[in-house]
Parts: structure tokens; C-alpha cells; sequence
């Protein structure tokens, strides 16, 4: 199953400059997903991280890979979020950063559904650069009301 920006965007409330994920181009319910991020010169965080050497931030690659957490546990549990309801980060472990991701690099995100236990959701991910491993961890997540 793939997903155009249109659709992303009715899975996540993020907008810009905080969607960090601009296509679904693999979902597997209930398994793993994988999805696109186009890194681009105007984003406004590379005027400061770092002018001479624009690289993008860790915790954003970070941010695109929960992002893409999000969406694939919304697909696997109901389809589509309920209203009300929010996808929260609430842990990273195992966290390595391998290379730098650089404006017009193309970030390719993965994330695998290892186990849900009590509302926790907790997914393996990887994020590369043609094919060349930059960032991997373990997120979890749950889903809350956001009242």
C-alpha cells in the first residue's frame, strides 16, 4: 500500500515544517512501513544547523521516524485516527547515528512493529541515504485522547 502527501496528512496532525514525512511508498498492516523525506535546502532549521555545513538534526530524523510509527500503528489498530485522539512518543533507546543527512538527500524511513503490550507500541526503525544506514533505534509509542 502506498500513500501520497494528501493522505499522510490525514493521519498526522503535523504540518510544516514539523511533517516530516512526504510519501508512504510501503505499508504492510500490522508489519512494517516505509516511507520517504525529501531533504531540502529551505527547510528553516539548516540556517542554523550549521550555515556553512547545513546537516539536519538528529532529533528531526528522530521525529521522522515516530512520525512514521504513527502512521503505521494508526493503519494497523483502526484505519484511521478517531477524533480526540493523538500518537505520543514516549520512549528512544538504542539510538545510533552513523552518517550526516545532507539537503537533497532523499531520507528513506523503516519501521517495523516488534510489540504492542498494554497500549505501548514499540517499533524497530532505520532511516538511510541511498541505500546506506544513517540513524536506527527504538521508539515507542501510545495512543491518547487529546483532552
Amino acid at each position: 500500500m502506498k500513500m501520497n502527501i494528501n493522505e499522510v496528512k490525514n493521519f498526522l496532525p503535523h504540518r510544516y515544517p514539523f511533517l516530516l514525512i512526504d510519501r508512504v511508498i510501503n505499508l504492510e498492516v500490522g508489519k512494517n512501513l516505509t516511507a520517504i523525506k525529501n531533504v531540502t535546502f529551505n527547510e528553516p532549521h539548516f540556517t542554523g544547523h550549521f550555515p556553512d555545513q547545513p546537516i539536519m538534526p538528529g532529533v528531526l530524523i528522530i521525529e521522522a521516524l515516530a512520525q512514521a510509527t504513527g502512521i503505521l500503528a494508526f493503519k494497523s489498530e483502526v484505519g484511521k485516527p478517531q477524533t480526540g485522539q493523538i500518537y505520543m512518543l514516549v520512549g528512544v533507546d538504542k539510538v545510533r547515528f552513523k552518517r550526516m543527512v545532507e539537503p537533497g538527500d532523499q531520507l528513506e524511513i523503516y519501521a517495523e512493529i516488534i510489540t504492542v503490550k498494554r497500549g505501548i507500541w514499540k517499533f524497530s526503525c532505520k532511516a538511510s541515504v541511498e541505500g546506506k544506514l544513517v540513524t536506527s533505534a527504538e521508539i515507542l509509542c501510545t495512543q491518547k485522547s487529546a483532552e
